[in-house]
């Protein structure tokens, strides 16, 4: 990336003022796109026409047209992996799918998109049920990280449209007492579970199963003299998305109840594969499509667009500017709907686990930095928490906002003070309030001068906080679709960009890696390798009361 015409670019705007730039009366248009069900109004972001440009000439330099194509066409571009990165595949159609897959590949996720359906569809009508022969009235999915957060953030997003006669709840959190609580609110006999790990070793999914395969054994009741129930429990209750078949058929698990994961797509990335099970449980088989349907017409119009008119590719670029020319380090996501609200904890590791690295795909030290810090909250309340110190702090945190212009609640009036808020909020960050404003409204208050110069430094903010708006006319399976893949693919250009591999975690690995060794130290293996301070910490482990 040129960092030097990336630095120079931003020279006038680290001294300009957002509002300056509406003096073009025309900067609205210019400044917003619509496409598959969304609109982007990126007017507050401090930049003007010949910045972005040149931004646009960066991203033309490193050869992002290039890097488009190879993702979709399944080139290797997950270097460090030796992998493709082809999760858009799944929401393409079958010609698609052949074109790129090849005709063997194509069927077999032919095959597994038809049995995910049949489950669906035998479990809503009846015909799946668990061992005693009741409809399962719970599912319980096991994961993890980019097998837990898709489903999770679609599970809320999507509420409206669940099957209100199935439960569908998510365990992620090794702490026993998350377990806990989940299965105080399940029923033995009518909770289907689904275990979601690609290699069937991730040690808090596999802890997880183990303890509710535990909890369902004990608890099933006998079905007949002749009927093993301690087999049948989990032979027809169970279901997994793993490429490890063999480690899921010695866990128990039905060879008929297993669909697979490949290698080509990643697990933040992978909500369009089988791990969508559960919320296609949720939403069934005909919103599951419809979700993938918006996220297929994001991929096509990132995959053909201009990129002046490219959405993922401008808020991608944005991003930048605010990142690495404007030094800004970290991005507040505000969704102004409650069912989004699990949204800005999917963005953080979707952004964070993707870019968040300080070497190049070919093992360079960078001379820049990548990924922000990701953080945010449902609105109004972050308006209550967080949002202070974005008013009137020092830093200045470029933001997001999210918002459907019809709410699904009966409550009409508390939407529009929803959205009014969504909209104030942009606003305010951009304008922030001067000294000189703040003792002209005291003024009118009848202060005295002495009065309103002591609170009059208390009530300024300083404004010029850029932000983005994007609005949605519903929030819907198309539009939930649409969005996600806009900032799948957002990430991607960032990454192209910052020239790093979006694609490994190899930061996650070595967690887990330390996690193990320690572990091993606890069980009582002596392990000198560990500092003082963690051998510390496992001494005070062991000798607790």
């Amino acid at each position: 990336m040129n960092i030097q015409k990336l630095t120079s670019l931003a020279k006038s705007a680290k001294t300009r003022s957002i509002v300056s730039l509406f003096d073009q009366k025309e900067r609205i248009n210019d400044f917003s796109l619509s496409t598959a069900h969304l609109y982007l109004d990126y007017s507050k972001q401090n930049i003007n026409e010949v910045e972005l440009n040149g931004l646009i000439e960066i991203a033309e330099d490193v050869g992002l047209s290039e890097s488009i194509t190879h993702q979709f066409d399944g080139h290797k571009i997950n270097n460090t992996e030796g992998r493709s990165v082809l999760h858009t595949v799944l929401r393409a159609p079958q010609v698609v799918k052949q074109q790129v897959l090849g005709e063997t590949l194509a069927k077999e996720v032919e095959a597994a998109e038809q049995q995910m359906a049949k489950i669906v569809e035998g479990v809503q009508k009846g015909v799946i049920t668990g061992h005693t022969g009741q409809r399962f009235t719970d599912v319980l999915a096991i994961g993890i990280g980019g097998s837990y957060y898709g489903v999770k953030v679609s599970l809320s997003a999507l509420e409206h449209y669940r099957d209100l006669s199935l439960a569908v709840h998510v365990i992620a959190n090794v702490d026993g007492g998350a377990l806990e609580e989940k299965l105080k609110k399940l029923n033995v006999e009518t909770t289907l579970v689904v275990v979601i790990s690609k290699t069937f070793t991730t040690q808090e999914t596999m802890l997880n199963a183990k303890a509710v395969k535990q909890w369902m054994l004990s608890g099933a009741p006998e079905v007949s003299p002749t009927v093993n129930s301690l087999s049948t429990v989990i032979d027809k209750q169970w279901f997994a998305v793993s490429s490890n078949l063999e480690a899921v058929k010695t866990f128990g698990i039905n060879e008929k109840h297993i669909l697979p994961m490949w290698d080509w797509v990643g697990g933040r990335f992978s909500l369009w594969s089988a791990v969508g099970l559960p919320l296609a449980l949720a939403i069934g088989n005909d919103n599951f499509s419809k979700l993938k349907q918006g996220a297929y017409e994001m991929d096509m119009h990132f995959k053909s667009t201009d990129f002046k008119d490219n959405m993922p590719v401008i808020m991608a670029l944005l991003g930048i500017w605010n990142r690495n020319a404007l030094e800004y380090p970290t991005l507040a996501i505000l969704p102004y709907a409650h069912s989004l609200r699990a949204l800005p904890g999917y963005l953080q590791q979707t952004d964070m686990e993707s870019n968040g690295k300080s070497v190049s795909k070919s093992g360079d030290k960078l001379s820049w930095l990548t990924a922000p810090v990701v953080f945010g909250q449902e609105g109004t309340n972050g308006q209550h928490a967080f949002m202070q110190l974005m008013h009137q702090s020092d830093d200045i945190i470029p933001t997001d906002f999210i918002v459907a212009l019809k709410g699904r609640s009966q409550y009409v009036e508390n939407h529009k003070v929803l959205v009014a808020n969504c909209f104030a909020q942009s606003e305010a960050l951009m304008q922030g309030k001067t000294l000189a404003q703040v003792k002209r409204e005291l003024e009118k208050c009848n202060l005295s001068a002495d009065e309103i110069s002591q609170i009059a430094p208390h009530k300024t903010m300083k404004g010029n906080t850029p932000s983005n708006t994007l609005v949605m006319e519903l929030l819907a399976p198309e539009t939930m679709g649409a969005l996600l893949a806009l900032y799948e693919h957002k990430i991607f250009v960032q990454g192209v960009l910052w020239q790093v591999n979006s694609f490994d975690q190899w930061g996650v690995e070595l967690g887990k890696q330390l996690g193990t060794q320690i572990l091993s130290a606890m069980n009582g293996v002596k392990d000198d390798s560990l500092s003082a301070s963690s051998q510390s910490l496992v001494a005070k482990f062991l000798a607790r009361v």
